[in-house]
């Protein structure tokens, strides 16, 4: 689902991200983990066209990065960090257009909006604003947005921040279901290592523009006699605050 050889990124002298190498196969929950200034945002910003990237290979959604950016747009689906309904808009009606500008018919997009507010538990909520939502339910209508075109892969990006632990937990589940009930590919980004730990199949541990460390949870842990992901983190990126510019 996701295939990158010696992906890289400058902004001027600046080597934010310096040849990473990424497998990711169809149906894996994958968590991509880093320090602040390790590239982490930088490299998600260009598996999702949002960003051109200096050099390399990649495919992404059985699409070419550098010759199909629209092929793998139209193939995937985007969750970023701030949310993407305004905060006084009727949830339903920006659903619903959002859906449309994907070439749904009008009736086709009430049907897929209602359906997918019906799985993620926001029934009922068509003709709220996200202003009256709680924070896990903004959260959930965002999901909702990225999804309405069934995109075979998922990119969230922190997903879960600011969210408090019942609301995270929730979240979870919701993502587990996606994949068990469709076969969907999800590649998120989190700061939360016991989330990566609960959620992913595997981690990639990016630090100073390459890829540091990959595995499963239990693999690293054992690669580096560690109890928690914290301590694998701390181990392969040590234990000195990043005030990078580069995410």
């Amino acid at each position: 689902m996701i295939h990158v050889r010696g992906l890289t990124r400058s902004f001027g002298a600046v080597e934010a991200v310096r040849g990473v190498d990424i497998d990711v196969s169809k149906g894996e929950i994958v968590g991509f983990v880093g320090p602040n200034g390790a590239g982490k945002t930088t490299t998600l910003r260009m598996l999702t066209t949002l960003l051109r990237p200096t050099s390399g290979t990649a495919t992404v959604a059985d699409c070419d990065l550098f010759t199909d950016p629209a092929g793998v747009r139209r193939r995937i689906g985007y969750v970023a960090q701030g949310g993407t309904v305004g905060p006084f808009s009727g949830v339903g009606e920006e659903l619903v257009l959002q859906a449309r500008l994907y070439g749904l018919s009008r009736s086709e997009a009430r049907e897929r909006v209602t359906r997918l507010l019906e799985e993620l538990d926001l029934a009922g909520g068509e003709k709220r604003t996200a202003g009256q939502l709680s924070g896990g339910q903004k959260r959930r209508v965002d999901i909702a947005m990225g999804l309405l075109h069934r995109p075979e892969l998922l990119f969230l990006d922190e997903p879960t921040t600011g969210l408090d632990p019942q609301s995270r937990t929730n979240l979870w589940g919701h993502v587990r279901r996606l994949r068990a009930e469709s076969g969907m590919t999800v590649f998120l980004t989190t700061h939360y290592l016991e989330e990566a730990d609960a959620l992913c199949d595997r981690i990639l541990i990016i630090d100073d523009g390459t890829i540091v460390a990959s595995g499963t949870p239990a693999e690293l842990k054992a690669a580096h006699d560690a109890g928690t992901l914290d301590e694998v983190f701390l181990a392969v990126t040590g234990r000195e605050l990043r005030e990078g510019a580069a995410a």
